[in-house]
């Protein structure tokens, strides 16, 4: 069992912690890796979240005009000085 001993910093209006590297390897974690933190039984639990590749149809299907706001310039006519 790797662990450590650790002091928490303040980091603006949170607090932070660095994990040592020896802690980090052991439990998969890599740099810009997504993790949800949460309080278990009074504890706090880092769970890595793996990573998912959508396919390009995969993330197509996913958007929706309503929310994603659509085509941005939907016109006919030259607003600029492109030729048609």
């Amino acid at each position: 069992m790797t662990e450590a001993v650790l002091d928490l910093k303040q980091w603006g209006n949170s607090l932070g912690v660095r994990l040592p590297a020896s802690v980090a390897r052991a439990a998969h974690l890599h740099v810009d890796q997504r993790v949800r933190v949460s309080v278990e039984s009074g504890q706090v639990v880092i769970t890595p979240i793996t990573d998912v590749h959508l396919t390009l149809e995969q993330r197509l299907a996913c958007f929706d005009p309503a929310i994603h706001g659509g085509e941005v310039m939907v016109t006919t006519q030259a607003t600029g000085a492109e030729r048609w």
